[in-house]
């Protein structure tokens, strides 16, 4: 599991963000009002959960660690 990610923010979009860590772009899935507070350029740092599928690895990302794991309960 990855618990968390801290980064540059390299782009937003209405469902997702681009934060790139150690040299490497990870796309982040979040909601309107987690990726409202992102700003290009800035560094962020978010509680992550990633959903392991058989033809695909998702990563969501949560502004609050309390929201991760109410997602996970879900």
């Amino acid at each position: 599991m990855i618990a968390s990610v801290r980064g540059t923010v390299q782009s937003v979009r209405l469902d997702a963000a681009v934060v790139e860590v150690g040299g490497v772009g990870l796309l982040v899935h979040a909601t309107p009002v987690t990726l409202a507070t992102l700003r290009i350029g800035a560094t962020t740092s978010l509680a992550t959960s990633l959903l392991v599928r058989e033809d695909s690895l998702t990563l969501f990302g949560f502004a609050e660690a309390a929201e991760r794991d109410v997602f996970e309960t879900v």
